[in-house]
């Protein structure tokens, strides 16, 4: 095996024309790793967030990584080589993880590549029966989902708040999925539903056939209707978007209902949902394997799927991120290594 590979490095923060595909060393198993062959890898937004220096969070926040850095969590592929102390995988296996997150947040987890090395704990074996592309598509997306919605799986300290996020019983339940045709968002609604759940999906109407062949009872196009207008009384919202004005859903929920929020930056009425009972939480997805594995199992049988937006090779992996940047995503973009 070459000591040296292709893959997609960053040598200064900026746009996409930063993401240069070029020659670079062969990372190796440490003793607790697998060596994985990357078949594809998907775009996620920490990517574009640590591609551009972090420059919507404050100035202190800013990272000062050593460059080169090769982003890229979510990765699918075969097995090349295990570490000694690793038991649960050999070569060949067909696997999928998301790496290092959020342990590597600010210095990339290196997926862009040909090759990763991927501690064996935030390894899973890839589902039979859907394809590489689908699989790097999945990691970072539905871990978010399960770990809201399903179980958190870690009691790592929660860097949004100051309690533990705790998911909340779904059956029977009333869910509305703002950003519902995004790749966090498609996701949700898939395992809302299989969780027994009444959802209302928002999104803009190009993703409405979609949502509702996904399992969503309602849509709601946001661009013509604004959802804090017309529902009332879920028992949870779950905000894949973020931004200005998040507290618009508290006038949707019932009191003792719940507001979960995946990106929790700038929500600030704490007084507001206290008065109503309602439980704002919010928590920092974690790579987890013994999830992957369980939620694997879903995509396996096909009762949630993951979507593909567009797809590019990893030398393209610029013009995938403008395609990014363009916005109005329908689930993921993944980059493909074969």
């Amino acid at each position: 095996m070459s000591e040296t590979m292709k893959a997609v490095q960053l040598h200064a923060f900026g746009g996409p024309e930063n993401l240069l595909y070029e020659e670079t060393r062969r990372p190796v198993a440490g003793s607790d790793e697998v060596l994985v062959h990357v078949q594809a890898a998907s775009i996620n937004p920490p990517d574009w967030y640590l591609r551009d220096g972090y420059r919507a969070l404050p100035p202190e926040w800013w990272p000062e990584p050593t460059f080169p850095l090769i982003l890229g969590t979510d990765v699918s592929g075969v097995v090349a080589a295990v570490g000694k102390n690793v038991t649960g995988f050999s070569t060949g296996d067909e696997v999928y993880s998301m790496v290092r997150f959020p342990q590597r947040l600010m210095e990339g987890s290196g997926g862009y590549a040909q090759y990763v090395s991927v501690p064996s704990s935030e390894l899973a074996l890839k589902p039979q029966g859907i394809d590489h592309i689908q699989a790097a598509g999945a990691p970072m997306s539905l871990l978010t989902a399960w770990q809201f919605l399903v179980e958190t799986g870690h009691d790592a300290p929660n860097p949004f708040q100051t309690f533990p996020h705790q998911a909340v019983p779904l059956k029977g339940r009333t869910v509305l999925v703002n950003g519902a045709g995004g790749g966090v968002g498609h996701l949700a609604v898939q395992v809302a539903r299989w969780k027994g759940v009444r959802v209302i999906a928002v999104a803009s109407s190009r993703h409405e056939a979609l949502l509702r062949d996904l399992g969503a009872d309602e849509f709601i196009d946001y661009t013509k209707t604004a959802p804090e207008h017309v529902v009332n009384n879920v028992d949870l919202v779950l905000d894949a978007v973020g931004g200005a004005n998040m507290e618009r859903f508290l006038h949707c929920i019932k009191p003792g209902g719940a507001l979960f929020l995946v990106n929790p930056l700038g929500f600030s009425a704490w007084s507001e949902a206290a008065k109503k009972a309602i439980t704002v939480s919010s928590t920092q997805v974690r790579s987890n394997g013994a999830q992957l594995s369980e939620a694997g199992r879903l995509l396996e049988k096909g009762i949630i799927r993951v979507v593909i937006d567009s797809t590019y090779p990893l030398a393209m992996a610029s013009a995938a991120h403008q395609r990014a940047a363009t916005g109005s995503l329908q689930g993921k973009i993944v980059l493909t290594n074969y």
